[in-house]
């Protein structure tokens, strides 16, 4: 009875340690994704302001023509892949990467994957992609800039090599009622429908927008900063879903904890019951024994 009551004590204990970590890593991962979401939404007027600058560029250099017939491209893919680099996050590197395998399968052309996150990159090899350049996740806001860097680098090393090379970025997004779900977004070459929905968009005021100088060196200004920017709030999106991922899972670990831990108490204190139940038989029939045995003068 000892040791099966000193087992469960054990296992109390290391329960509750259990407990105690989980708790510790959904404040983090709550205050993580605060940080994350906020500096998504500090990056939403930059980005409308670098749609506009592009937009007023296009209609600067562009004249408005037909739509063109769309055509069906057949040049090489670079596809960057964020995912994550620890675990715990359920389903999320699983639902990229068979978003991203889905994707790519549908487009012709031969594809490079770049992954961010060694956690996506062991399920990707699974795959018949080419895995190609691997980055490190950043783990704070920080990090983000240099790694963001670290992309364009080689994004404008691939372009040089072949110009005609397709760039796409696959990333979480936090979704409200489901977390976070996978999207994509191409970001070379800008297609057309892209350019026109720039050069229709409403400028805010009256006074209309002038380029001055070279608009050709201007608009590569404008498109190095829609990169910056769109790799930026990638990389922001990402971490924030797989935060929000973490602590989903740590809910759901901490209410299997509590009752695990129920269930351990309750056997506890019925074993405890038990033994003192059985001690006290022993003492009684001890007695009645003893007192049966006694000679009566």
């Amino acid at each position: 009875m000892s040791d099966t009551t000193a087992s469960l004590s054990r296992k109390i204990g290391t329960a509750g340690d259990l407990q105690s970590v989980v708790r510790t890593m959904k404040a983090v991962a709550a205050s993580s994704i605060g940080q994350y979401e906020s500096a998504v939404r500090a990056l939403d007027d930059y980005y409308r302001t670098v749609q506009l600058g592009l937009g007023a560029c296009l209609r600067e250099i562009e004249r408005p023509t037909p739509a063109p017939a769309p055509r069906r491209e057949t040049g090489p893919i670079a596809a960057v892949v964020f995912g994550s680099d620890q675990g715990l996050v359920g389903q999320f590197n699983d639902m990229m990467a068979d978003f991203v395998v889905k994707t790519l399968g549908d487009l012709p052309g031969v594809k490079t994957v770049w992954t961010v996150g060694e956690r996506i990159r062991s399920r990707l090899t699974e795959t018949d992609l080419g895995l190609s350049q691997s980055f490190i996740l950043p783990g704070s806001i920080g990090a983000i800039t240099p790694l963001v860097g670290q992309i364009l680098i080689q994004i404008e090393a691939l372009r040089e090599k072949a110009e005609t090379t397709r760039v796409i970025v696959f990333h979480n997004s936090p979704h409200a009622g489901a977390i976070y779900s996978p999207v994509c977004q191409r970001l070379l070459p800008p297609d057309e429908a892209w350019r026109r929905k720039l050069t229709v968009m409403a400028w805010p005021t009256q006074i209309l927008p002038e380029v001055v100088g070279d608009a050709a060196a201007t608009l590569l200004a404008f498109v190095r900063e829609y990169l910056f920017v769109s790799l930026f709030r990638a990389c922001a999106e990402s971490l924030a879903s797989e935060n929000a991922s973490r602590l989903a899972a740590m809910q759901r670990a901490e209410k299997n904890i509590d009752e695990l831990l129920e269930d351990l108490n309750r056997s506890f204190h019925r074993l405890r019951q038990s033994g003192i139940d059985e001690e006290l038989f022993d003492v009684i029939s001890g007695f009645e024994a003893l007192t049966s045995a006694a000679p009566r003068s």
